[in-house]
């Protein structure tokens, strides 16, 4: 993901916590409330370390079975015979809603940006309606519809052209913001230690809600799982492509949030409340000016538009895999591959698209309700992470077999804790942003929304998916499995694939063939 353009799509959870909110900090002095001295020993820092912790989970498991199935994959293999349909079936729903959910929360930031932009040149005389700002949001999201379709023989350079514009972005604001406000800069105490509390809900509580800008920003780290058969050596570059893609984002994006709090307007209120529609843009605005911000500003919303480029790309091969499989309603009109535009999914770009453009209704009810479509791919996400990591813990040891990058006696302990962040992200996602007792303007809807999808989802299966559904195809080298997991595999009866001497057979068919040689040999 782009990472500044996710901060800025995301100050509106972090800044009515305060500065501690944004960064980490140090503990303040003695005599503040007791909410504010635990409040004072987290922050962008903390909440980015539970992050690498999953991610270090996740890399255990992409080390030891890279596979482009990734997460439904995983779940069908390591859960239980009872458990694996049903969960899978759960995970390839959740995936997919998270990652629509993705796009949706990446366009309306996209919007948001783009209407600052004419709102700064109008100097704050034009504000936008709601209708505006759907309106902005659905033509981007059509327009990646059309560039995943069209634009398939350049999107590498298209992602080249991102990588690079991207760290022309966070130099530039970490040079500017600073020379520009160089006479207005916070002190070392209000950027690390001052707490503030914008919104109804308990001061402690404010602040673990200000986590949801790193949950939300660092995310998007499974896609080094779904290229794996891409990769060359997957087994080694998979878990350094995760731990790299969040510990770079841990480490520049503290770095970002550090520069930030030194130069906002120390009233937060005129940041959140900014004429503007955007935080990003008054912080831009005040340290340099019209035209600074309104350069900025551009600059933001392309470098997030062509985020959205990429996640309608692997939302779309994610739906598709999953209507390979017969899981997604219509998956009969999903499952074609275009030829006459790539060899593409088209229709699952054009599915994903569709949805997408529903779920942005929300941004027709207010702002605040909006704001579920940052929170829908949190805890899409979450529970798609989080459960074939629980998979492995509580089934699937007998048959997990560990690769290059392996944590040893702390990987059970570390996929635990994984596990109870990715459970507490969800909750916390869940509630409504500027507190309790809400109206249906502020109502946080991702509660209706992913619920309804989740028990819907299984209640599909229950109904009528059990009948059919008998999840992804295991495909496995054979000759590289243990002992262990043999037996395992043998005892749950689980239907595996493999490659022995150049062709594919069956685990039986395997296991067959290895007693008949040994007997010959003996």
């Amino acid at each position: 993901m782009g990472l500044l353009p996710s901060i800025a799509s995301t100050l509106s959870y972090s800044i009515p916590a305060g500065p501690v909110g944004m960064v980490w900090v140090r503990p303040p002095p003695f005599d503040l409330v007791f909410a504010n001295t635990l409040l004072s020993s987290q922050g962008w820092f903390l909440a980015s370390t539970f992050i690498f912790i999953v991610g270090v989970a996740m890399a255990d498991l992409g080390s030891a079975m890279p596979t482009s199935g990734g997460l439904y994959w995983w779940t069908h293999y390591f859960a239980s015979p009872s458990t694996r349909n049903p969960l899978s079936f759960l995970v390839g729903y959740s995936n997919t809603l998270g990652l629509v959910g993705g796009l949706c929360s990446i366009d309306y930031g996209f919007a948001l940006m783009f209407l600052s932009v004419i709102v700064i040149a109008k100097d704050g005389t034009w504000t936008p309606s709601n209708g505006v700002v759907y309106a902005v949001f659905l033509g981007c999201v059509l327009l990646h519809g059309v560039i995943a379709t069209l634009g398939q023989r350049v999107m590498g350079r298209l992602q080249t052209v991102f990588v690079v514009m991207n760290f022309v972005l966070i130099v530039a604001t970490i040079i500017a913001l600073p020379v520009g406000r160089a006479n207005q800069r916070n002190s070392r105490g209000y950027i690390f230690g001052e707490t503030q509390n914008l919104t109804s809900w308990p001061t402690g509580w404010a602040f673990m809600l200000s986590w949801l800008s790193p949950i939300w920003t660092i995310g998007a780290f499974d896609s080094c799982v779904h290229m794996s058969e891409e990769a060359s050596n997957a087994t080694k570059a998979v878990p350094q492509g995760i731990l790299m893609s969040i510990g770079s984002c841990w480490l520049f994006g503290f770095v970002i949030m550090i520069v930030l709090a030194a130069c906002i307007d120390s009233n937060l209120e005129n940041v959140l409340g900014s004429e503007f529609g955007q935080p990003m843009a008054q912080i831009y605005y005040d340290a340099l000016g019209k035209k600074g911000a309104l350069g900025l500003m551009t600059l933001l919303f392309i470098v997030q538009f062509m985020m959205g480029i990429s996640i309608v790309v692997a939302a779309s091969r994610q739906s598709w895999a999953f209507s390979r499989d017969g899981a997604l309603p219509f998956s009969t009109f999903f499952r074609p591959i275009s030829k006459t535009f790539g060899y593409i999914p088209l229709r699952a770009v054009w599915g994903c698209v569709f949805l997408a453009a529903i779920l942005g209704l929300l941004c027709l009810i207010a702002t605040a309700a909006a704001q579920a479509l940052f929170s829908l791919a949190v805890a899409g996400n979450n529970l798609a992470w989080g459960v074939p990591i629980f998979c492995r813990v509580v089934w699937g040891q007998e048959k997990f077999k560990p690769g290059p990058f392996y944590t040893g006696k702390l990987s059970v302990p570390i996929a635990w804790t994984a596990i109870v962040f990715l459970v507490f992200g969800i909750v916390l996602c869940m509630f409504p942003v500027e507190g309790p007792n809400p109206t249906s303007q502020n109502m946080n809807y991702t509660v209706v929304i992913n619920c309804a999808v989740w028990g819907g989802a299984l209640l599909y299966y229950y109904i009528d998916a059990r009948k059919w559904f008998k999840g992804p195809k295991i495909t496995l080298n054979l000759d590289d499995l243990s002992k262990s997991q043999e037996r395992a595999l043998e005892a749950e009866g689980l239907q595996i694939e493999g490659i022995v001497d150049g062709r594919s057979q069956s685990i039986v068919e395997a296991q067959e063939k290895k007693e008949a040689i040994e007997k010959e040999t003996s």
